[in-house]
Order: structure tokens, then sequence, then C-alpha cells
């Protein structure tokens, strides 16, 4: 079982998609493709309003190891993000060898929602991340406004664990309530 991304074999391939790494030349494509865009920005945390303050963000190699990319036809039309963590643990040290559980992310661009990409690849990302990984959770987090990522959640089978009342400060200065969704590993198999 791996234990890193950096463990496993890169490209993932669905159906129709490639998902790879990132690397520091996704970055200009990416935000001219679809972060840039005010309907993609407003659902994201970070507010990065202006390509500098996309580069500095997203150039770090920490957050860089957490992204993935999509590619259709051999365009980039997404990112995907896989940030790996720990669980509170009482047990013993020689169990918490290993991340235990992560948290997802997506976005995708405007001109290929719809057709079922954002589904592809969130399935592959959960597939990931319990049998390429062996997690024992994954989380996702969306403001409630957001629709299609909260029903993109229920879709992949991940249940509904809060909604949180004006927990996020949203670039617009207006505070936001939020859902966290979750999914054990034994409910990702139970699903065949």
């Amino acid at each position: 079982m791996a234990s890193t991304l950096d463990d496993l074999t890169w490209p993932a391939r669905t159906s129709r998609l490639l998902i790879r790494r990132s690397g520091a030349d996704d970055i200009a494509p990416t935000w001219e493709r679809y972060r840039h865009r005010e309907s993609i920005r407003k659902w994201l945390s970070g507010g990065d309003h202006d390509f500098a303050a996309y580069t500095a963000k997203y150039d770090d190699p920490v957050r860089m190891s957490s992204t993935l990319i999509i590619e259709h036809d051999g365009e980039i039309v997404g990112d995907l993000m896989l940030r790996l963590g720990d669980v509170w643990a009482q047990a013993p040290e020689s169990l918490q060898d290993r991340p235990r559980q992560a948290e997802l992310g997506w976005c995708l661009s405007p001109e290929v929602q719809g057709r079922g990409f954002a589904y592809e690849a969130a399935r592959e990302l959960v597939r990931i991340s319990f049998d390429g990984l062996g997690l024992h959770r994954v989380t996702a987090v969306c403001f409630t406004d957001n629709t299609p990522s909260w029903k993109l959640m229920e879709k992949l089978g991940m249940r509904r664990e809060s909604h949180s009342r004006k927990d996020s400060l949203h670039s617009s200065g207006e505070w936001l309530d939020s859902y966290s969704y979750a999914m054990l590993a034994e409910e990702w198999r139970a699903q065949g």
C-alpha cells in the first residue's frame, strides 16, 4: 500500500480522462483556462484575484504536492486536490506510520461542466484514496450555495456530516454556511 502520492504510479486513467501530478508548468494554463474566472473563484478558498497571487500560492511545493491535473484529449480541463492528513488517535505510534485520511477537492473548467467529467475524476480520486493509499476516511467541504459540489459529493456516496452556520468568511466579505461530507473505506467498498 502506498504511503504518499509519490509512491503511486502516475498518470491515472479513467475511460475519458488522464489524471496526473501537477507541476510548475501547469500554473499558467490552469489560471488562463478556468481559475481566473469569477464563476470558479467564488467557490474556492484563497481569494486568488490575480495571476501573481495565484502563482505564489500554487508554486508552493506543499500545495503542488497535493494537486492533480485532469486532462481530456490532451487538454487541461480541471484539477483535483488530495491533501493527506492524520487522524486523531490514541493508538501507539507504530499504528500511526502513514496518513489515514485525506481532504478532497475539485475544480473544472466551465467549458466541460455538465459532461460527467467531475464525477469521473472525483470517483477516481476516491478510488486512489482508498485502493491506492489505503486511507480510512476522506472528507470534502463546500459552501452550501455550491450546489453542484455537494451534489457531486452525494453522488459519490459521501454523507453529509455537518452544516456549519456562517463559518466561512467569503471574499465578498459575507459569512457563508458550509457543508462537510465524508466517506469511510468500508462505505466505498460496500458500493461494489
